[in-house]
């Protein structure tokens, strides 16, 4: 297994995960991106925007194995595991 390969898979989620939580807050709502993170951190609902923003991290995931970029999708996985976690914790 190629650790590296596996980090960029984590790397991809992340990315994946902050670009869902972008277009979300620009087209859903009416606040900028950092006025609407400070807000829904503030409300209580950013683990929600966050989550919702991991939907991207479906289209990463099928898109790697369609390449068969097996170990980066486990990445994309782990990377969705990791926000999950993170998403509990706030």
């Amino acid at each position: 297994m190629n650790k590296i390969d596996l980090l960029i898979g984590v790397i991809i989620a992340v990315i994946a995960s902050a670009i869902g939580s972008y277009l979300f807050i620009e087209f859903f709502t009416n606040y900028s991106f950092i006025e609407g993170v400070r807000i829904m951190k503030f409300q209580g609902k950013l683990g929600k925007i966050i989550t919702l923003g991991a939907i991207l991290n479906i289209v990463a995931f099928f898109i790697l194995l369609r390449f068969n970029k097996e170990i980066m999708a486990r990445g994309v996985i782990l990377g969705t595991i990791i926000l999950t976690i993170i998403t509990l914790l706030i």
